[in-house]
């Protein structure tokens, strides 16, 4: 098991319920000590009893969380909260309901100390049931936090008729992600925390055939999802040449990329995950004998040229 810490971000279209999930986390009884960061403390409305003793930005809570107001750089306070010699079980990340969660993501990735010391535990995105249909016509945010969740809390399911209808929707954007339903973002915390759902090597390790579960999803809109499949080991470098060639050309419009690569000549698989045009790979294991030696790779993106970077990628069977 990993000592870094854990990370979860939170994320979600305004009056999403991210408020009321946070209150949930602080408030609920548990013997997890978390750190809490959000853009302003006033945004998440938490019972002033809660708050035990306070400076300007941390804030000791009754049950062991800390919350912290980020009015500077993110990098900073999470320095400050690692060499505080605190306790932390997990730390979690409220962005603001219009946020793009991708920067927030790549802080974890990119920053040496930071990657040294916490793991990208999950980017979840909690969403409106009632008022999402709206929203994903109005709002390219919208989309894209629903696009870079690997979990989403469809939440207020209460308030609407045809959740599975719903579900599909957020499917034909997100092909990847676990979905919840929740009222009133009532969900058991051990659902959502720690759960290893954003690296994609550590999921398969529970679900070796996670990616074969997904199939071709398109968004109606600009955000969509499709998957590239070949039965035939793949050229390293030409693999590797053309993703690079993928990454400068539409690298921005790349929300998340993850999939699994079997490469002629290597007996291990090599599993990559990317955010926008941040993308790492890892030797993940040997291949099983008895396993199907296939590649599968998933994109999700805004206006993404299927064919065209679908040709690359089969001309790497060659």
């Amino acid at each position: 098991m990993s000592d870094k810490i854990p990370v979860t971000v939170i994320t979600g279209y305004l009056g999403a319920g991210k408020t009321t999930l946070l209150n949930r986390i602080l408030s609920q009884k548990h013997d997890k000590n978390y750190a809490v960061i959000v853009n302003e403390f006033g945004e998440i409305g938490i019972d002033g009893a809660l708050v035990v003793g306070a400076d300007e930005d941390i804030f000791e809570m009754s049950n062991g969380c800390i919350c912290c107001s980020v009015r500077g750089d993110l990098i900073e306070t999470i320095d400050n909260l690692l060499k505080s010699g605190r306790e932390i079980d997990n730390i979690i990340i409220e962005t603001t309901g219009l946020a793009d969660p991708a920067p927030v993501a790549q802080t974890f990735l990119q920053e040496e100390f930071v990657r040294s010391k916490t793991q990208l535990d999950a980017i979840l995105t909690v969403v409106d049931a009632k008022h999402i249909s709206v929203e994903l016509e109005a709002s390219r945010e919208a989309k894209e936090q629903i696009a870079f969740a690997d979990i989403l809390l469809l939440n207020k399911i209460d308030l609407v008729k045809d959740v599975n209808a719903l579900e599909a929707m957020l499917r034909s954007i997100n092909p990847l992600a676990k979905i919840y339903h929740t009222k009133q973002s009532d969900i058991d915390l051990d659902l959502i925390l720690s759960q290893n759902a954003f690296a994609l090597d550590r999921t398969l390790v529970k679900d070796p055939d996670f990616l074969s579960h997904h199939h071709h999803h398109h968004h109606d809109d600009d955000v969509q999802s499709f998957s590239l499949e070949s039965d035939i080991p793949l050229n390293r470098e030409k693999f590797s040449s053309w993703m690079q060639w993928v990454l400068e050309h539409f690298g921005m419009d790349m929300l998340r990329t993850k999939g699994i690569i079997s490469f002629k000549g290597d007996d291990e698989r090599f599993v990559v995950q990317g955010v926008h045009q941040l993308l790492e790979g890892v030797a993940q294991r040997p291949w099983g004998a008895d396993e199907n030696r296939s590649s599968q790779l998933v994109f999700i993106g805004r206006n993404l040229p299927e064919d065209i970077i679908s040709a690359g990628f089969y001309d790497a069977q060659k």
